[in-house]
């Protein structure tokens, strides 16, 4: 079960690094325009709520692996994890709202991995 949570654990973090990573060096604008409707939720965004999002992704994605990778203070990897559910909770709801259903299986693929990896490692399996 711990190379199947290192791969979930792995898949994570590259997505939502590259993710975060976009939102911190892009403009709204420009994130909107790369993939719409996947990407037009950018523009609905205040600025710093975009940034906010894109830096949290960053840390997320860090702290999927770091931690648990190097044995320091490892309960931050089933945290990290629980925060992109959070995330992808919240990312259901703004692309439901707007009819955005292209998007949805996205945030419930990624969301169900985050609970996975948050479950897998906060019961130690």
């Amino acid at each position: 079960m711990d190379i199947v949570l290192w791969v979930a654990q792995g898949l994570l973090a590259l997505a939502f690094f590259g993710a975060g990573f976009t939102k911190l060096k892009d403009s709204r604008e420009v994130y909107a325009a790369q993939r719409p409707p996947m990407t037009s939720y950018a523009t609905r965004m205040p600025v710093w709520l975009y940034k906010a999002v894109g830096a949290a992704e960053v840390a997320a994605a860090l702290g999927l692996v770091l931690p648990w990778a190097l044995d320091i203070a490892p309960v931050l990897t089933p945290i990290a994890a629980t925060g992109l559910v959070v995330i992808m909770v919240g990312a259901f709801v703004d692309h439901a709202r707007h009819g955005e259903r292209q998007s949805l299986p996205v945030n419930v693929v990624l969301g169900a991995l985050a609970a996975f990896v948050a479950l897998g490692r906060f019961l130690g399996w």
